[in-house]
């Protein structure tokens, strides 16, 4: 009889690889750290197969195609970002039964046999997982693109997932990747509900998983929290059961969090303040606030900025022959605009500073910030070019 034998939660904040100069070195380090002591976890337990769940920031699937979940059941799961890249192998027969097996439970699965997955797998593949030869099963929600799964269909998909590891034998451990409270590409962006955070730590190290579960995705996105939806998963899938903070990093633009679950263990009682429901947030009405479907007029804009996510030539010919790469794109209006706002990168004191105009264009705000990111990388490349030529 299968058992999952480790439960655990962690961000994948893309500066963990990059340590840009507008970061606090010092809290990327306690958040790295705190991802490596995660890792221990899988050396005290020895898991047969690790199921990630991961989520998408607009890099591997697109709107061309984004499925609400899916797995990865290829030989091998690859990730890339900023340079970095991984390859570990998939159980592939296990990741075959879920997909059949969460199928025929109405789950409506998408499948990828050999998808690129993100930073959000890459991530916590380097500091969490670190190279331990364990097979991976990747498993993706839709947590940035509206209609969003709801915490209670996430959760109910865990208890689905639980209910298929229960009928095999391996001893599985649960990585779930995410979170906490950002806004990437927003105007909030350097404003995140910490409060809330801590509010949802307190819930869930008393076992309390519907602090979490009863929440709507409109809160979420409220919330920069979004990606707690592969959380709801892992709760589903374990139940109760109390956490234990690991640790919380509050970054100027992030709450970094790491917690663990399983295998439970005693906790030395904290006398501390008990927190007011939501950290004492007021939730107004109105649907989502951040992450919103863009329109479809924007869709060649969202089109570039996905483009040049991947594409290394095209991001130095937006540099180098910017009307060229408009007219491919047939970009018009305030389109263009949003297409010089990348381009114009390097002359702004943070790189997310001209991602309100590539939003305000009707990119989504993903799309916005780590296009940015991937163009500041490429000019810095195109000046050390030009400077060796001379």
């Amino acid at each position: 009889m299968g058992e999952i034998v480790a439960a655990m939660a962690t961000c994948h904040a893309p500066q963990l690889f990059t340590y840009p100069p507008d970061e606090d070195h010092a809290q990327l380090d306690a958040s790295i750290a705190g991802m490596r002591e995660l890792g221990k976890l899988l050396d005290e337990t020895k898991p047969d197969v690790i199921l990630f769940l991961g989520s998408d920031h607009l890099e591997t699937f697109s709107m061309s195609c984004n499925p609400t979940f899916a797995i990865v059941a290829g030989n091998r799961a690859k990730a890339e970002f900023a340079g970095r890249h991984y390859d570990l192998p998939i159980h592939r027969e296990m990741a075959e039964d879920f997909l059949s097996k969460l199928v025929g439970r109405d789950f409506d699965i998408a499948y990828s046999e050999d998808a690129i997955l993100g930073h959000t797998y890459a991530v916590p593949f380097e500091f969490l997982i670190g190279g331990r030869p364990i097979p991976v099963i990747p498993f993706h929600a839709n947590v940035y693109l509206p209609p969003l799964p709801s915490p209670k269909r996430c959760a109910a998909l865990g208890r689905a997932i639980a209910e298929i590891v229960a009928e095999r034998p391996e001893r599985v451990a649960i990585i779930a990747s995410g979170g906490m409270s950002h806004y990437p590409g927003t105007w909030k962006y350097p404003q995140p509900e910490f409060d809330f955070d801590y509010w949802v730590i307190q819930e869930l190290e008393k076992g309390n998983i519907n602090a979490v579960l009863d929440l709507t995705v409109e809160q979420l996105d409220a919330t920069g929290n979004t990606e707690l939806l592969p959380w709801a998963i892992l709760l589903g899938a374990i139940g109760n059961q109390p956490g234990e903070l690991v640790q919380y990093t509050p970054t100027w633009h992030h709450g970094h969090a790491m917690m663990r679950f399983l295998p439970a263990r005693e906790k030395a009682a904290a006398a501390k303040a008990e927190l007011p429901q939501y950290g004492g947030l007021q939730f107004k009405e109105g649907g989502y606030q951040f992450y919103v479907h863009p329109p479809a007029e924007a869709y060649n804009l969202n089109k570039l900025l996905f483009d040049v996510r991947h594409d290394s030539d095209l991001r130095r010919r937006l540099l180098t022959e910017f009307d060229s790469v408009i007219q491919q794109y047939d970009l018009t209006g305030d389109a263009i605009d949003a297409a010089r706002a990348i381009a114009e990168v390097g002359t702004t004191a943070k790189v997310s500073d001209n991602a309100g105009r590539i939003v305000n264009a009707g990119a989504h705000p993903l799309h916005a910030l780590m296009s940015l990111h991937a163009v500041h990388g490429e000019m810095k490349r195109l000046q050390r070019d030009l400077t060796n030529q001379n």
